[in-house]
């Protein structure tokens, strides 16, 4: 499937020159999306001003929260990934959500994996939240080194992603 299918909206509105930035999209809960969402998601880290480890571990704890959806939301039909980033009080906060099945054990499994596990370990906080619409919404959150407000410093692309 084209990358460019999969995405459900467009990229956040330009917001340059507003204190308000962050990233609202939705893709396809399909394999495909996982690296165009992953890709959203660090681009923005990155003009937050996460560092390159940062960069590392948040790459890796989305792509294992946008893989769960794509694996377990939607069993029997499909749906969507909602994803929000944005920065508060010097946190980078990624939330991933689907409106699927809600989390459980699989049939073959004692437990819910070993991704939640990575994703708690390259996190400075990590929550799992039933929606009262239904489905699951991850709070992944990172303390970014304190610098200038996110704002100034989003590169052109970065803002065109917001």
């Amino acid at each position: 499937m084209d990358l460019e299918t999969t995405r459900l909206c467009a990229p956040s509105a330009d917001l340059s020159g507003l204190t308000r930035s962050y990233v609202r999209e939705a893709f396809l809960a399909v394999p495909d999306s996982v690296p165009e969402a992953r890709r959203a998601i660090t681009e923005f880290a990155a003009a937050a001003g996460a560092t390159p480890n940062q960069l590392d571990a948040i790459r890796l704890s989305a792509s294992e929260a946008l893989t769960n959806v794509v694996k377990h939301a939607y069993p029997s039909r499909t749906g969507h990934i909602h994803v929000t980033v944005r920065v508060a009080g010097g946190e980078l906060w990624v939330l991933i959500a689907d409106n699927g099945c809600g989390m459980r054990a699989g049939r073959d499994s004692d437990g819910l994996g070993l991704g939640l596990a990575l994703i708690s370990q390259t996190t400075d906080g990590f929550s799992i939240v039933e929606r009262s619409c239904g489905g699951t919404e991850l709070r992944l959150r990172y303390t970014l080194p304190a610098t200038v407000p996110v704002h100034t410093r989003l590169t052109p692309r970065a803002r065109r992603s917001r």
